[in-house]
């Protein structure tokens, strides 16, 4: 089980991202035109660079949703390779079986 003080952090970066993602979406367009003047662009990077730095997606960590394991989480699931294999093994997964071939 992972630290609950990561796994809240984790949380927290998630409602930052939610809270800022329109105002970032707004900025960034207006950096990527490019017929606006380099000193506007800038301007408009400096904007970008004053909000909180955990308003970026980039900062978000997969973690498994019953763990909190942050390494093996498959996205389809949100949950560790660990706790797949034990959930599928007790058929707590639908759909889900043992290969053999």
């Amino acid at each position: 089980m992972a630290k609950q003080s990561s796994i809240q952090k984790n949380l927290n970066r998630r409602n930052i991202v939610k809270k800022f993602n329109e105002k970032r979406q707004s900025i960034k367009k207006q950096i990527m035109k490019k017929d606006l003047p380099m000193e506007e662009r800038f301007k408009m990077q400096s904007k970008l660079n004053e909000l909180p730095r955990d308003s970026s997606k980039i900062r978000i960590r997969n973690r498994c949703k019953l763990t909190g394991r942050t390494r093996g989480v498959y996205r389809k699931f949100g949950l560790s390779r660990i706790k797949i294999r034990e959930l599928s093994m007790s058929g707590a997964l639908p759909g889900v079986v043992k290969s053999s071939w």
